[in-house]
């Protein structure tokens, strides 16, 4: 489908509600929304709620009429393709908060385990020392796509019910990749959030699922997608009733070779005039060589990421998976040390 189509058959206004306008009153419009044949979205802000409302380009001129209500204060067109990713439908940026874990404030979030669930053994002495190095959230893949049918695809629902059992020992959060929209209910089980991989990035059917799912999305990037597509995917979970969407730059296919990926960094600032969602940047995958990762980090945080997702493992050269990429828990540790020198010259904690 084209722009020009795209944008004759779907329309999006933004009904924004008065400072302190009641429950009953936002009720009401959205009710009258709907017989509009609207479909509503409530958004709560910081001082006020909006009201987004997607239906046809050709009904909305009909949605004028309910700048009337009670409680309503102004009714705002939406441009962007991707409407309530867009910065235009919020302004303020989206906090996500998990166990106490803030994703997008303030405080900057690290995600960091092993790239694969391997053993128990491998998985709770990850997971301890990244605790105590300052980690907020423990990542670790159960499932795990790869690009040979006869490398390692990960222990599944083995490797699940290990990463919810360091959950209970260290208290840090889960984070773990889902396959397809098959697997949604059963790692909603174990994990607090769901991460979609660079391939499964334009997944529909997944996307449309997870746009039910009450958890967290963490979006990677796709390896050639660009960021208009990249949020349009984010767009599809949205629309679904999903609002906890979560952003992840984790490096693009280019024609240099010196590293796995490249790491665009300027995505992070587009990404921030573009939209309200959470930016989380992976180093790990966007350089392939843990000699990259800190530098990469750090430079990340400077752009304006909220956190970053990094590869431990005790022994990277054991590694069933991505070993090269990989952190020692030392490597790791001084990583952290460096993350809160940097963070508190650009005006985060963590």
């Amino acid at each position: 489908m084209t722009d020009q189509v795209w944008k004759r058959t779907i329309a999006l206004m933004i009904i924004v509600m008065k400072i302190g306008a009641s429950k009953k009153e936002v009720d009401h419009v959205c009710k009258e929304v709907e017989k509009l044949g609207f479909k509503p979205h409530l958004i709560h802000g910081e001082e006020r709620n909006v009201i987004a409302c997607i239906g046809h380009e050709k009904r909305k001129a009909d949605l004028q009429d309910l700048n009337s209500l009670e409680g309503v204060e102004a009714l705002v067109p939406i441009s962007k393709p991707y409407k309530l990713a867009s910065r235009e439908s919020r302004k303020t940026a989206t906090v996500i908060k998990i166990d106490g874990t803030e994703i997008g404030g303030v405080r900057l979030c690290i995600m960091a385990g092993p790239c694969s669930v391997e053993s128990e053994k491998q998985l709770m002495a990850t997971a301890e020392a990244v605790s105590a190095a300052g980690a907020h959230m423990l990542r670790g893949g159960a499932f795990k796509p790869r690009t040979s049918p006869y490398d390692f695809q990960g222990l599944e629902e083995a490797g699940l019910k290990l990463l919810a059992a360091a959950r209970k020992k260290t208290g840090l959060p889960v984070i773990t990749e889902i396959m397809g929209p098959e697997d949604v209910e059963l790692v909603e089980k174990y994990a607090d959030i769901l991460q979609v991989g660079a391939r499964n990035v334009q997944n529909f059917s997944l996307l449309k699922e997870l746009g039910k799912s009450k958890k967290p999305v963490f979006l990677k990037r796709g390896l050639s997608t660009t960021i208009r597509e990249w949020l349009l995917s984010a767009e599809y979970i949205l629309t679904g009733g999903n609002p906890h969407v979560i952003l992840c730059e984790r490096g693009i296919r280019t024609f240099e070779t010196s590293t796995r990926n490249t790491l665009d960094l300027s995505a992070i600032p587009v990404l921030r005039e573009q939209t309200h969602l959470p930016i989380i940047v992976d180093p790990s995958h966007g350089t392939g060589q843990w000699q990259y990762v800190i530098p990469m980090a750090l430079a990340a945080i400077a752009a304006g990421a909220d956190g970053l997702m990094i590869e431990v493992h005790p022994k990277p050269e054991e590694a069933l998976s991505d070993g090269g990429q990989s952190l020692t828990f030392k490597r790791f540790g001084e990583l952290m040390a460096k993350v809160r020198t940097i963070s508190a010259v650009v005006g985060r904690t963590v």
